[in-house]
């Protein structure tokens, strides 16, 4: 009788931290302590600069008026891709919203030129899915295909339907849309008013956060508040939800989901039309701001949607705040132009600062050594001038944008599937 000996691989050593490399653990209290750190800053910038604008509650409203459509683009965008479905298209697909929105809304009211806008955008988003997910066309190439095909149906349809008749007679021509009535606004009684007395005496922070929580009370569309909505649903329903979870399997590992028994086909369909519903509302939104449709009017905010999404990790929370970044800077700049942007230089040179100093403790030393220099680059042109450019004023929210993005300390992970064609079957 013999034995056969069999050897058990000793146990995989446990993984160590590189202790070269810390990191922070974002905390409830450690994100408490980043955003009064960070209304320190801005208040004390308002301050020394005089520009009391930075923090109005004029200023913030603007804000959230400026970041609604941009985080509904990402938020579409997030959803499609989410599914391993890249969509390019979501510019496209804004401006059938914003046709179609402002086409119903002239004529009925506000409400249904949200439901028309909304499936405005939908149908595009259905069209995307059936390019992508059934013929299996390039992505990139199906969402430029997109864009042009929105923007010359929407350029045809505006000559047919505004250009004509009771349209005509009403403001309409072949660039825009009769006018349509405002949709509600809500202010919170009281709170709003008090809020507004205390940020008139421009105290050292206390009337900085008198003016951020008053722009968010004070005159706030619906549509702003069903977009908080929608970004606290998406989280729930994609992380939260075995739907979510099969969705998002698809833009990770379709073949491994198909396995499983998820109809791959059948949740990107689903995910690419949402995405489209979701840049149709954000069209929509554009559209009843200014009452009427006006060509060109999207102003390429679909893909800086995109970029958001990207700057947020494919995530709600950090598409938020991409999308505010750029409603803010967009606002500065409309609001009160070449005074508040100046002191915005000090305020991007504080923060660029800060991330030189988390790159060093990092261990980053070529990133901190960059964000230094443009710390300093902007502080020097903040201490020799006493205004910007107009140009420079105009460009304001993409470069702020842009600079704070490129900079930023991220680790992004897309999808792995994430633009990746996919066929039925393939694991077999």
């Amino acid at each position: 009788m013999t034995a056969t000996a069999t050897q058990t691989p000793p146990p995989a050593a446990p993984r160590v931290a590189d202790p070269k490399s810390p990191r922070l653990k974002l905390t409830f209290p450690v994100i408490l302590l980043i955003i009064a750190a960070a209304l320190i800053v801005v208040s004390l910038v308002r301050i020394i600069t005089g520009a009391d604008d930075i923090t109005s509650d004029g200023q913030i409203a603007g804000a959230l008026a400026g970041a609604v459509p941009i985080g509904l683009a990402g938020l579409a965008g997030l959803w499609s891709e989410r599914a391993g479905v890249v969509n390019i298209g979501l510019e496209g697909m804004m401006i059938l919203g914003t046709f179609f929105g402002a086409w119903a809304g002239w004529q009925t009211n506000p409400w249904l030129g949200v439901l028309a806008g909304v499936l405005g955008g939908a149908a595009g988003g259905l069209v995307h899915a059936i390019v992508t997910v059934t013929f299996g066309v390039d992505h990139i190439i199906a969402g430029v295909a997109m864009n042009i095909l929105a923007t010359g149906v929407t350029a045809y349809l505006a000559k047919r339907w505004f250009n004509v008749g009771e349209a005509a007679q009403k403001g309409g021509s072949p660039k825009q849309s009769p006018p349509m009535d405002d949709i509600k606004h809500f202010t919170v009684p009281g709170l709003s008013h008090w809020l507004a007395t205390i940020e008139k005496h421009h105290w050292f922070l206390v009337s900085d956060i008198a003016g951020i929580i008053g722009g968010v009370v004070t005159n706030i569309s619906s549509l702003t508040i069903l977009t908080l909505v929608l970004f606290i649903g998406t989280f729930f329903v994609l992380w939260r939800t075995a739907f979510g979870l099969r969705l998002r399997s698809c833009g990770e590992n379709p073949i491994a989901a198909e396995s499983l028994g998820v109809n791959v086909y059948l949740y990107k369909y689903i995910a690419v039309i949402v995405s489209g519903a979701l840049a149709g509302l954000g069209g929509v939104f554009l559209a009843i701001g200014t009452h009427f449709y006006l060509a060109g009017q999207t102003g390429g905010r679909g893909y800086i949607g995109l970029a958001a999404m990207i700057f947020g990790n494919w995530r709600p929370g950090g598409l938020a705040m991409g999308a505010g970044l750029f409603g803010y800077a967009d606002s500065l700049q409309l609001r009160n132009g070449a005074s508040s942007v100046h002191a915005l230089l000090l305020l991007l040179a504080l923060l660029l600062l800060a991330m030189a100093a988390w790159k060093y403790f990092r261990k980053a030393y070529v990133s901190a050594a960059v964000a230094l220099g443009f710390a300093a680059l902007l502080a020097l042109w903040y201490a020799l001038t006493d205004s910007v450019p107009d140009e420079v004023v105009q460009a304001t929210p993409y470069v702020a944008t842009l600079l704070v993005m490129g900079l930023s300390a991220q680790r992004l992970r897309m999808p792995k599937a994430d633009g990746i064609p996919y066929r039925k079957g393939e694991g077999t």
